[in-house]
């Protein structure tokens, strides 16, 4: 579990250590921090989740692209290989993803591999209040969009996450 830190303490501390804190929220992607953290003070954490939510949409294409792509596939290589981060492993855990079937493992991976190979980036959904087989019906519902669509999808997918995971480590 992250440590919990008080807003009060993100809001006055040093830049440095304010994005070497929240540099991990947005998944590889300290950028988001550090385009986030000229708003301070935050009044909220709402506000501290707003700021960065606009820092992605407000990035270019290519930064938008790269933060999709640093998120892993949903019971991926990375997962098998034990190399997800703690939140991702914590997040796919949560979601059963460690538990599937053979059967479900299999299907998961034929759509990340379709997933991939129609859009060239993985597949984003913030698995919390999920199960396997809603992620599923998910996984096969998107898989049917558009390359515009999708990517917008999997930026807002992103911002929830990032939502929850300052839920996690920030006190108001």
């Amino acid at each position: 579990m992250p440590t919990t830190i008080s807003l009060a303490e993100l809001n006055h501390m040093h830049r440095a250590e304010f994005i070497r804190l929240l540099g991990g929220i947005f998944e590889h992607s300290p950028w988001v921090a550090e385009r986030a953290e000229p708003h301070r003070p935050f009044a909220s954490i709402n506000d501290l989740h707003s700021a960065m939510a606009d820092a992605v949409r407000s990035a270019d294409t290519g930064m938008q692209l790269a933060l999709i792509r640093a998120h892993p596939e949903l019971a991926g290589k990375a997962a098998v290989r034990g190399e997800l981060t703690a939140e991702s492993t914590r997040e796919q855990s949560g979601a059963g993803l460690n538990q599937c079937s053979a059967e479900e493992f299999d299907q998961l991976q034929k759509l990340n591999s379709a997933y991939n190979e129609k859009f060239g980036f993985p597949f984003v959904i913030a698995v919390k209040g999920h199960d396997r087989q809603s992620i599923i019906a998910h996984f096969t519902r998107r898989l049917a969009s558009d390359q515009t669509t999708e990517m917008h999808e999997c930026l807002e997918q992103i911002i929830r996450i990032g939502g929850f995971r300052l839920a996690d480590m920030v006190a108001a």
